[in-house]
């Protein structure tokens, strides 16, 4: 019997393709995990109805952790014209996979490196270690949402806020309402994981990004508890800033910073502000983690149009499996990957088209797994 049991969910896209990438250097590896396959994609949306299908959420039950790479995702109004014929109509709503797995898996942390590689052409510095810790769970992406906004939602939020007036004479059907919602558990929690990173690899400081003089509740609950939890971590000094500032600080002084912790939205964004610093999402992988189940994947999209020609840069997905084995504790085959790509990266000389080369996917998986 194996080791490890482990999720194998290319999606569709470019998933497929990168995905063929981490297999040859698993191979390399020869992690002893036994890998299954498991349905999640458009294809299955389009016939089913359904992206994640129950089957696979059977599967994840299953195994130690999940690798997936990516699906295509469209509009509500798009998703329901692609529908097979049988199921149009019924009121079907696309609902994004990954979001759906981080909430049923409790996966609360979505760990996000940024990490500049010597030599990639693309680094805004070359001394850049970022580490982002977003909330994975809550927030804006939690899902409450609500348009037209039902009447009985309104008088309720009328009878408890004033600031509701403003909206009185609006049409129920010309509002939208997303809830932004957080809880001291949620809070706790990210924190805390940002907290024990910082202490276990060194980093002087965690950066809270919030918007606590705007959005007062829930960003306010949120710095008040990392005040309270990094009460409890000496040597390491909490840093608050504003989202926006830190937007601006990200492309004017990046090296100043090492742990981010964030919520949902703007963990989201700022994840994807760092990742370019250190070449793209071409290099951003994450790891959605709970207390005893993960999903590593790369944060770049299906890209449709490359779909099956081999010419994406593979490595965001090869440092999904290098996270993954870390999360695993096979830290020593961690390191090694982690080495061979950035000695691949250094060298040069087999790069895909973002980098300014000609080689294939395939390729650059092959030149890394030489070096294993």
């Amino acid at each position: 019997m194996a080791k490890y049991r482990i999720a194998w969910m290319p999606g569709d896209g470019i998933g497929v393709d990168v995905m063929d990438a981490a297999r040859i250097v698993l191979d390399a590896i020869a992690l002893d995990a036994e890998f299954i396959h498991a349905d999640i994609g458009w294809e299955f949306w389009c016939t089913e109805g359904e992206p994640l299908p129950q089957r696979t959420i059977d599967t994840l039950k299953t195994c130690d952790c999940a690798l997936f790479a990516a699906i295509t995702s469209k509009p509500k109004e798009e998703a329901e014209a692609e529908l097979i014929p049988e199921l149009q109509g019924q009121g079907l709503t696309y609902r994004s996979p990954i979001v759906r797995m981080r909430q049923l898996f409790d996966l609360y942390v979505n760990l996000r490196p940024c990490k500049a590689f010597k030599g990639n052409p693309l680094n805004y510095r070359d001394d850049l270690n970022l580490v982002v810790f977003r909330e994975n769970t809550q927030g804006l992406y939690a899902g409450v949402e609500f348009h037209p906004l039902p009447a009985e939602v309104r008088e309720a939020l009328e009878a408890h806020s004033s600031r509701m007036a403003a909206f009185h004479d609006v049409p129920l059907e010309d509002i939208a309402l997303s809830c932004r919602i957080f809880t001291r558990r949620g809070c706790q929690r990210i924190v805390r994981r940002a907290f024990e990173y910082a202490q276990r690899h060194g980093y002087p400081t965690v950066t809270l990004v919030e918007k606590a003089n705007v959005i007062r509740e829930t960003s306010g609950l949120m710095v008040r508890e990392a005040r309270k939890i990094a009460a409890e971590y000496s040597g390491i000094e909490l840093w608050e800033t504003n989202v926006d500032a830190m937007a601006m600080w990200l492309v004017k002084n990046p090296q100043n910073y090492g742990v981010i912790v964030s919520s949902n939205m703007f963990g989201d964004i700022v994840s994807d502000l760092a990742a370019q610093l250190v070449g793209g999402l071409g290099f951003a992988a994450s790891g959605n983690i709970g207390d005893d189940f993960a999903i590593f994947e790369p944060t770049h999209g299906s890209a449709p149009k490359y779909a099956g020609q081999y010419k994406v840069n593979p490595t965001a997905m090869l440092l999904a499996v290098k996270l993954m084995l870390d999360w695993l504790g096979e830290t020593e085959t961690a390191q090694a990957l982690e080495q061979a790509i950035a000695d691949t990266i250094v060298e040069g000389k087999v790069r895909t088209y973002d980098l300014g080369g000609s080689n294939t996917t395939l390729e650059v998986a092959e030149a890394v797994a030489a070096r294993l």
